[in-house]
């Protein structure tokens, strides 16, 4: 991706040593690091750090533009990241609430999804949202969309048996069952073209409100370190669950507004994959890890729990800028 601006003086640093590709100046960048965490109030919602561990979490993906490849394993770099990260990890816990299951792990996750207040951006979407919010929602999604699949699928290598089996199985659907054109990330971007917009990784990067990245964080946090693995197969259950973003009320408010069909069909295709999806994540995937590795059990109510508690803020956040007759993002499309 193409490097976006700063949003603080931590990120400021950071890009300035990225781009510079001298690592001589790494001490800024502690230093900008020590000062954000001293300072913080919430490091979930603080966008000079959400933006910073995006950025470094971005070299194990795509990478960024004139950043040498080799900088992925850079110990420094890492290092940097390993701060940012606790802090991150700390305020998680905290926020979100999480236990011991006290009964089969698919029981309870269906339990806390019912629990859960959804945000309601989906009946809104489908009813009364105008043509301009349902593009800012298309770019709000982009940060992650376009790279849908990949942080669930660091854990592959990390699982065995039945449960490596079902990731498997869930991956090669959202990578479109060896159809480069079906995959989710490429019909993603066909319906950003549809709406006409950019579909260029990262091209939304400084439009989109803190929470896009917070939300992003949260799959690599738990994809990319083995000892969270289970936290990251709880994450990918409520995240298939359609919960916070329901698709098929999505693509009926697509059709509403006479969007066209490859807007629509990422919608409706979506939907058609999530139908099954769903069980197979909650049950053949959570369920057996839970079978495989007891005491991995909360981890995973704790990933189900965090996806829930930060997309559900991420989207209920826009929906109250809607409803209030703001923009939710922090710039204009056009």
């Amino acid at each position: 991706m193409a490097p976006p601006a700063p949003r603080g003086p931590l990120s400021a640093a950071l890009l300035r040593l990225l781009m510079r590709r001298r690592l001589a100046t790494l001490d800024h960048v502690d230093a900008a690091a020590t000062g954000l965490l001293a300072r913080t109030a919430d490091a979930l919602t603080d966008a000079d750090l959400q933006l910073s561990l995006f950025l470094l979490y971005e070299l194990h993906y795509g990478g960024i533009e004139e950043v040498p490849d080799s900088w992925e394993w850079e110990p420094k770099l890492l290092a940097a990241r390993q701060s940012l990260e606790r802090a991150f990890e700390l305020a998680l816990r905290n926020a979100v609430p999480h236990s011991e299951p006290d009964h089969d792990v698919p029981s309870a996750l269906a339990d806390l999804i019912a629990r859960a207040e959804p945000p309601r951006l989906g009946a809104f979407i489908e009813h009364d949202a105008t043509v301009d919010q349902v593009r800012e929602v298309l770019a709000c999604r982009s940060i992650s969309a376009l790279h849908e699949a990949d942080a669930h699928s660091w854990t592959i290598p990390r699982l065995h048996g039945a449960a490596k089996s079902a990731l498997v199985e869930i991956q090669s659907e959202r990578y479109g069952g060896g159809q480069p054109g079906r995959m989710h990330a490429t019909t993603f971007a066909r319906c950003l073209r549809g709406a006409g917009l950019d579909d260029r990784y990262g091209a939304y990067a400084d439009h989109v409100p803190t929470a896009v990245y917070t939300s992003a964080n949260v799959m690599s946090l738990f994809g990319l370190q083995r000892r969270l693995r289970g936290a990251s197969v709880g994450h990918l259950a409520a995240y298939e669950s359609t919960w916070s973003l329901p698709v098929g009320a999505c693509a009926n408010g697509m059709r509403r507004l006479g969007l066209g069909d490859d807007v629509i069909a990422y919608f409706d295709e979506h939907a058609r994959a999530d139908a099954g999806l769903e069980h197979l994540a909650t049950h053949d995937l959570a369920g057996a890890l839970a079978e495989e590795e007891p005491d991995l059990a909360a981890d995973i109510l704790f990933g189900a729990a965090a996806c829930l508690f930060i997309d559900g803020r991420l989207w209920s956040g826009v929906l109250s800028r809607f409803r209030a007759g703001d923009p939710a993002l922090l710039q204009p499309l056009d």
